[in-house]
């Protein structure tokens, strides 16, 4: 438990309505943040307010998160996909709070927000706290290093876009300078090693081939793609992808093995150096650009959140209703909760599908709650899994509910479930007509543009 000594609350434009707190912008908190705002927020002709809403996050702008490897290969524009949480919000009857939770007084129904600072140290937001009637928690999952050696050291995570643009600019740079350099370019200079051949170390390694060629296309002649820039992916599993079905994970390995995508399998890392990774059987594979994809967790501010529940991947574990063991009045979702519906075995996945599943369920919810009427269990639905492989391919498997089993799909018909799945996100967020005018504006402009990130 936080004290909240030195701060006061924020004072509540309409303190006779029941307040919302949403911690998290993420791709199920924003959506829960709009649609309770559309439906519960404002005033509209035949009907009045029936709630206060507020979204908190760190950040200024949200994007998308299965997006990242987009953006860490270069080939994603950021401000075309990115939104302003302030002016959402204003849009849709939310209140927006920049800030970092770092706390949580349950008993007095506060959030505590840590002090906001600029490049130059400069206090933006100081330190302060939100009060709440309910809160829900969707501050969803950060990287989890296992604790192997060197890896916060040398190794770089994709969890946020300022992360992923990191990469980006390193490896722009990596390759300017093996350009400019007066010295041949050295054996593993231009190598990446990706480790974790989940979705997104996978999908990098695909879209990392086509925008590093793209980036050298474009004026850099020292430097040989098919030499000089080698993309390694290391899984500690017998096959990549391991979450999803072995004919996917045979697909993908086949599609990745012709761009000459290096997979080891069944391939332990001890160490994460400034030279490259260590493997348990001795080999060492070079490299000057590490990223680490292997596995995530719920963010450390959760291990000590006033005393709520958390599993030993640092998640808040959650009723079937969603919410916390704890407290009623605390919900959770997204990848920040840990819950195992009746009569399963492993908890429900953090996916992106999920998240939308759980947001429409709690504003349901949420309205049931403004009754006083019993909460319902969420009951999660697997529709299915995609692996986007860049303009290469896709490959994934749907659910078919006729009948009950699993239909795999590849090539063009699986990259249009791809796209559509960020196309219903935007739909949750904006709309069907700003969507639809948004995306023919995007096309005809990437007509007339480098398709990779040149700074």
């Amino acid at each position: 438990m936080t004290t909240n000594e030195g701060a006061a609350p924020l004072v509540l434009p309409r303190p006779d309505l029941h307040h919302i707190v949403i911690v998290g912008g993420g791709a199920g908190g924003l959506e829960l943040a709009t649609r309770l705002g559309n439906k519960l927020g404002k005033d509209g002709w035949f009907r009045r307010r029936k709630a206060a809403i507020t979204l908190v996050d760190r950040s200024r702008t949200h994007i998308w998160k299965p997006l990242l490897h987009e953006i860490a290969a270069g080939s994603m524009d950021v401000d075309r996909h990115e939104v302003e949480y302030q002016a959402h919000a204003h849009w849709h009857g939310v209140k927006f709070r920049y800030g970092e939770m770092i706390g949580l007084d349950r008993s007095k129904k506060l959030v505590h927000l840590g002090h906001t600072v600029d490049e130059d140290g400069r206090e933006i937001t100081p330190d302060r706290w939100v009060p709440y009637d309910t809160l829900i928690i969707a501050i969803g999952s950060v990287s989890n290093d296992f604790g192997v050696p060197g890896v916060k050291q040398h190794a770089m995570m994709l969890d946020t876009p300022e992360q992923a643009e990191r990469f980006n600019r390193r490896l722009l740079n990596a390759c300017v300078r093996a350009n400019t350099q007066p010295d041949p370019i050295r054996p593993d200079q231009l190598h990446v090693a990706i480790i974790g051949a989940g979705a997104t170390g996978t999908e990098l390694s695909a879209e990392l081939h086509g925008t590093a060629r793209g980036v050298v296309a474009f004026g850099l002649d020292k430097i040989d793609p098919e030499k000089d820039i080698k993309i390694t992916l290391i899984e500690a599993a017998d096959r990549i992808v391991p979450a999803l079905p072995p004919r996917i994970s045979e697909a993908t390995t086949e599609i990745l093995q012709k761009l000459n995508v290096d997979i080891r399998t069944s391939a332990r890392v001890t160490e994460v150096t400034a030279e490259g990774v260590k493997l348990a059987n001795g080999d060492f594979i070079g490299s000057e650009l590490v990223v680490w994809a292997a596995g995530v967790k719920g963010p450390d501010v959760l291990a000590n959140l006033d005393g709520l529940e958390v599993s030993r991947s640092t998640q808040l574990v959650v009723k079937p209703t969603l919410e916390t063991t704890r407290d009623p009045n605390v919900f959770a979702f997204g990848d920040c909760a840990y819950l195992v519906p009746p009569g399963e075995t492993y908890p429900v996945p953090p996916r992106a599908q999920a998240a939308h599943q759980q947001a429409s369920h709690l504003v349901k919810q949420m309205k049931a709650r403004l009754r006083g009427e019993p909460l319902k269990p969420f009951k999660y639905r697997d529709f299915g899994s995609l692996v986007s492989l860049g303009h290469y391919s896709t490959v994934g498997s749907l659910m078919g509910f006729v009948t009950g089993r699993k239909m795999i799909i590849e090539g063009f018909v699986a990259k249009l479930m791809y796209r559509s799945l960020y196309k219903m996100h935007e739909t949750a967020l904006h709309g069907y007509w700003k969507v639809a005018l948004d995306s023919v504006s995007r096309l005809l402009t990437r007509r007339t543009e480098p398709h990779v990130k040149l700074h």
